[in-house]
Parts: structure tokens; sequence; C-alpha cells
């Protein structure tokens, strides 16, 4: 919804969407984005809408639009697409190593059903909407930009080349100093005064259209790199000597440290939500401290961007997380941004492969991710340049942070922010391939010289598992009436214990010994 809305209005929007009920088989979040897109498009707020989304799965190798919760259980995919009758406007997913050229036809099979949910808005809108409001443009007054773009253009362009990011925000302090002093000599302090906000505004959009202006026409980056050129990448693992598993990932200014704790069955996240899942295995959280960007205030509990990027790096990892019986663990990543520069969420993927492998995790294969970055001309849409692992400036000022997660035979999450009125089939499929090099490059060249395989034993600090079957009609004896049994062999044998309904039963200790002693009297 939001890249929709015109660049130049700040009024505030909220649309509240409240589940009154749910039925599996139909998604609440796209009949969600469905009823936004409609209630806006009848208001009289203005918006470059229609716009819908669709879920897509893909079952038993067929892509399937809008799939029920049984198909869902057997879809290798999904992924949530939205669009306008002319572009996508958002895509997420998680999947198990679909191809690029899969994914691509999944997200244009998905444009097809948006195109006909889109008429169907238009036509509620011609019968009820009403006309847009005439609201205040928020835009920079084109007199000022004028004369700072007249006096301090060539500075600038020059300014926003620096390639370290500190030395790069330094200049855009200097050059902000010496355009406030050169109004205020020239008009006077209290005209300044009065021109504060046209002047920063001024001061932020001369800025974005060098930078802009250096990518699509020189094709040049503001650190100096080639379009499609990856920053400096290194990566050490089992840096935290205590923890089960730890990894440091640095992809130029950006710095994660991923770390792996390993659990018992009882650690398991309990889940009440909305869908059919009620606890998971695998959880992944993603911190961003106020220092990772140089600023000083106090931690507070986790936000929008924090969960969805911890959501992104959970979901790319989940499809190569063993199973429940060959690995009977409860896995927790944190991972704690302590540089940030832009794509930490993609270096969270790949610090927390590493972290995995160096924690004895048997993960299927290992991840990385990666993100590109467009610069698309205002004069010709079809005139754009695309951007292999962006940094900061260029996510800011650019068009869309294109992320993708995957292995070496597919990928396994996508994430995308667009800023513009939407992407073309060109646009995204170039995205694909982009990041299919760079992502075999990362595994390849950086992260499996450093680990090549998960380790074969797990840290002498995780929790060992000795796992046995027992008859069902036995569990009440292992139990014992009021739990005497089982607390009687906690209390000799020092082990944790949880039975399944199953007659699974699983013995977590730190030391061997006790745990066969633990078996011996679960088997009595």
């Amino acid at each position: 919804i939001r890249p929709l809305f015109p660049k130049d209005f700040r009024n505030d929007v909220c649309v509240v969407a409240t589940v009154l009920s749910v039925e599996q088989d139909n998604s609440p979040e796209v009949c969600a984005m469905i009823g936004t897109s409609i209630a806006i498009s009848i208001s009289d707020i203005p918006f470059g809408g229609p716009t819908a989304a669709v879920k897509v799965g893909y079952v038993n190798d067929q892509i399937v639009i809008n799939p029920t919760a049984e198909q869902r259980k057997n879809s290798r995919l999904d992924l949530t697409v939205a669009g306008t009758k002319e572009k996508v406007t958002m895509i997420e997913a998680g999947a198990d190593e679909i191809p690029n050229d899969t994914m691509l036809a999944a997200i244009k099979k998905g444009h097809e059903e948006i195109k006909r949910l889109c008429d169907f808005i238009q036509s509620i809108k011609d019968e009820v909407g009403k006309p847009k409001f005439e609201y205040t443009s928020f835009s920079t007054d084109k007199d000022v930009f004028a004369e700072v773009s007249a006096n301090f253009k060539d500075r600038m362009y020059k300014d926003v080349q620096a390639l370290d990011k500190e030395v790069r925000d330094k200049n855009i302090e200097k050059i902000t100093e010496e355009i406030q002093n050169y109004f205020v000599e020239k008009y006077g302090e209290e005209e300044t005064e009065n021109k504060a906000a046209d002047i920063a505004g001024s001061i932020h959009d001369l800025e974005k259209q060098c930078v802009r202006e250096m990518i699509l026409k020189e094709h040049k980056r503001p650190d100096g790199r080639k379009i499609d050129e990856i920053r400096p990448l290194s990566c050490e693992v089992g840096v935290l000597p205590r923890v089960h598993g730890s990894a440091i990932f640095t992809r130029g200014q950006t710095q994660v440290l991923s770390i792996v704790t390993i659990g018992t069955k009882s650690d398991e996240q309990t889940l009440d939500g909305l869908d059919e899942e009620t606890s998971k295995r695998y959880i992944h959280q993603y911190n961003f401290p106020s220092y990772s960007v140089g600023e000083a205030r106090p931690s507070r509990g986790p936000g929008r961007r924090e969960v969805g990027h911890g959501a992104l790096a959970e979901r790319a990892l989940v499809p190569v997380i063993p199973g429940e019986d060959e690995f009977p663990y409860t896995i927790r990543v944190v991972s704690e941004v302590l540089s940030s520069n832009g794509s930490t969420s993609q270096a969270s993927i790949c610090g927390s492969t590493l972290a995995l492998m160096d924690a004895g995790v048997p993960i299927k294969k290992p991840v990385a991710g990666i993100s590109t970055g467009l610069v698309t001309s205002a004069e010709n849409p079809n005139e754009y340049v695309m951007l292999t692992d962006i940094q900061g400036i260029e996510d800011f000022f650019g068009d869309m942070d294109f992320k993708v997660g995957g292995t070496k035979d597919g990928i396994t999450a996508i994430q995308v922010d667009i800023k513009n009125d939407g992407l073309t089939y060109d646009i995204i499929k170039q995205a694909f391939e982009r990041t299919k090099i760079a992502r075999d490059y990362i595994l390849d060249e950086i992260m499996l010289k450093q680990i090549a395989e998960p380790r074969k034993e797990l840290s002498k600090y995780a929790p060992k598992i000795i796992t046995t079957t027992i008859n069902v009609d036995k569990i009440k004896d292992v139990i014992g009436p009021g739990g005497k049994m089982i607390n009687k062999i906690i209390d000799e044998t020092g082990v944790k214990i949880d039975i399944e309904e199953d007659g699974r039963v699983f013995i977590y200790t730190d030391d061997a010994e006790q745990g066969n002693k633990a078996l011996k009297m679960i088997e009595d």
C-alpha cells in the first residue's frame, strides 16, 4: 500500500484491519490487504491504486493460487504477492529451494489474479467512490532547491562519493552548515528561519539527486564499486568460547554476530496466532542496538523492523533445519547487529548458517542472503540500473531493496521493499539472476572456506539427548502417581525428561553416565 501514496502527501493515514473470524482455507492477511485497498480506493484519500494481493503455493509441481490449508501442508512455496494492474508492488516468500524460473512463474500467475481483483475493486470505486480531496503538497520549494542546486551541486556530487560512511556523513554535515550560512548571509537570519524546512528538504533532495544521477548516468556508486560488485567479505566461526555455536559475518561496514543455543523439546516456543501453527522448534531473533548506527538511545522492545528482519532470516533457514527425528532439539539463533551500513538481515542469514554449522546442527545445505537495489530514471521508467549488495545510502535513496536468501539449488526466502510504483517482470527476473550469482560466490569463496560442513560433535556445553520409545500403555507407569516415579528418576540422575503422547521419551543430560542410568530406570 505505502509506495502508492503521492510522494508529496504527508497526511497521516490509519487503516485498521480487524480479524473477526478465520477460516483456515482463506488467509486473513490477504483479506486484510484487499479490504484495505478497497477502503482507501473508495475514500477521498489520494492513492495510486487499486492494488490487490494473493497467496501462491507450489503443490505437486503445480502453481496454486490461494492454496487451502490441506494444500499448504504439501506446498514447497508460501508466496504472498501484491500489485496494481500494471506492476508488482510487494513480494514476500518462504520456499523450499525453489528455482528462479519457477518463482518468477509463480509471481506472474499471482499477478494475473491480482489484475482481476483490481478490476473488481475498480468497479466498486466507480459505483461508490468519493472524489479525492485536495491536499497541501509538502514538496520542497522549487526556487529554494534551484538556488541550492546552482551553488552547491558540484560540491555535493563530490562529497557523496566518500568511500567511508562516517566520512560521507561528516561531509554532508559540513555542506549543510555552509548552505545554512550562505542563506543567512544572503537573506538574513529571520528569512532563513522561515525557509528552514525548504532548505533542509533541498539539501536532502540534492543529495538524493546526486546519488541517483551518479548511479544512473555514470554507473558509479558512492563507495566506488562496480554495479555488480559485492563489498569486502569476511567471516569467522567459534568466536564465543562458552556458547553452543557462534559466528561473525562481515560485509563492508555491516557486521553481524549470530549465536546458536540448543535446547530441549520443552524449550519449543508455543504459538497462539491466527493460523494452525501451534509451536516452533527453530526460533530466530534479530537485535538492532542503537550503537550499530552510532546513535545514543536506550534499547526498547523490538520494533516492526526487528520483528520483520528476524522473521525473514528464520524463513530463509527453516527449509534446511533437520527434522525432529534426526535432530530432536529446539534451536534458537540470536543475530546481534554490531555495525550497520545496509543489508543486516542478509548478513544475519549468512552468519546464522555459519553459527549453526559451528554448533554441530546437521543443516541440509548452507544458506546465504544478498540484496539488490534499483535506481530508475524519472523521465524513462524503462531506463534503470540494478545494484548488487546495496549499502545504507543506496537503500535510502534507491527504489527497492530486493532481499533473497537461498542455497546453491534454490530460493528459501524473499522480502522486497519497494519505493516506486512497482516492478516489471524483467526487473524481478534480473534481481533473481543477480542474487543467485552473488549467493554462489558468498557460499563458495567465503563461507564454506571458513567451515565446509557442520561439526560432527555438539558443543560440550549443549545438552545431550538419549531417546527411546515405550509402549503408550506404560507412560502412566513411568510418570507414576502424581509424578512420583518420574521425579524420583530426575532427582537421582539430574536429567530432564520429556515424554510424548506417542510413547517417545527424550532424556536430556550433560553427563552421559547419568543419562544411561535414567534410560535404564525408565526401561526397568
